[in-house]
């Protein structure tokens, strides 16, 4: 992407690219396993993200739940005006999203909240990775996976159920 031009951009450009000498350091990315919709997790990330919003970079929240993250980022003094909301329509906007606030320079941190991620999309964080600007952390909800599972299981054993019943 090009640099925008002028004096005062009109959009803070979460996505405009920053030029090497201003840009921060190359960062990592984490994925954390959650089963309480990620509330530990960004609790324990609370202390950290209040210092990286003073830097004026952007605090990215990508699909955060109804979790009450206002108030736990507030109580831990965040800068709320530097904390940005994105909410996405799908897994492929989530990831695409993540990794245009991770690789643009303008975001200290990026926070994703997701269902768990398969191989080819872990392969593609593992990328990203590697020109990550801002510091990434991957919430992944356990219990959508073990309600996906348990599902299935439900579904094929029904049948089965239903047939020996009808039998009887």
């Amino acid at each position: 992407m090009n640099t925008l031009l002028g004096n005062a951009p009109r959009h803070p450009g979460l996505w405009v690219d920053m030029t090497s000498a201003t840009a921060p350091v190359k960062q990592g990315i984490e994925t954390k396993q959650s089963a309480n919709q990620g509330i530990t997790e960004l609790t324990q990330l609370c202390s950290q993200l209040a210092v990286l919003s003073q830097q004026g970079r952007w605090i990215v929240l990508i699909n955060p739940p109804h979790i009450g993250y206002k108030q736990i980022l507030a109580n831990a003094n965040v800068r709320m005006d530097r904390v940005l909301l994105v909410h996405t329509k799908d897994e492929v906007e989530t990831l695409w999203a993540m990794e245009k606030a991770l690789t643009s320079g303008t975001s200290s941190a990026v926070i994703t909240w997701t269902t768990p991620l398969d191989a080819r999309d872990n392969r593609r964080i593992q990328l990203v990775a590697k020109s990550a600007l801002a510091q990434g952390v991957i919430i992944e909800d356990v219990n959508t996976h073990l309600h996906d599972e348990h599902m299935s299981d439900n579904t094929s054993a029904a049948p089965s159920r239903l047939n020996l019943s009808a039998f009887h």
